[in-house]
């Protein structure tokens, strides 16, 4: 499972319905469960580091590494074969802090442009279906 902790507010319907478009199509390992805290929680949740060993924890910022579509399925793949829970962070309007940047096990750049919130998680969750298609060898990801 793919536990995405997302700052900001509530999905507004569109995200709602867009994201649910690609998540009824997941399947574990690469299942999500959302958890969504406003700015100043999520803050406070990320100082706690509430994280083990058993997770690998990845931050969407613009200021990460930029891999390709193959690359994330390959690197899911490889955390849930090594028996890891998978965290994605993204963060809200301010992103998350240089500490939970710091932090995190991988930081992952979708582009050096910065994206809305809202956006960021319709987007997260078909990379992560794509991610999955390219793992289970599905027709989804054309190269």
């Amino acid at each position: 499972m793919i536990r995405i902790i997302a700052g900001g507010k509530k999905s507004a319907d569109w995200v709602a319905e867009a994201c649910f478009e690609y998540e009824k199509r997941l399947r574990k390992p690469f299942d999500v469960v959302w958890e969504v805290y406003d700015e100043g929680k999520l803050a406070k949740y990320l100082e706690k580091w509430p994280f083990g060993a058993d997770q690998v924890v990845i931050v969407a910022d613009e200021r990460g590494k930029n891999i390709s579509s193959p690359e994330l399925s390959d690197k899911l793949q490889k955390i849930f074969n090594s028996g890891c829970e998978v965290v994605i962070i993204i963060g809200g309007a301010y992103g998350v802090s240089d500490e939970a940047r710091e932090r995190a096990d991988f930081i992952w750049s979708f582009s050096r442009l910065v994206f809305p919130h809202m956006l960021m998680r319709v987007m997260m969750t078909e990379q992560i279906y794509r991610a999955q298609e390219i793992s289970r060898g599905g027709k989804y990801h054309h190269e």
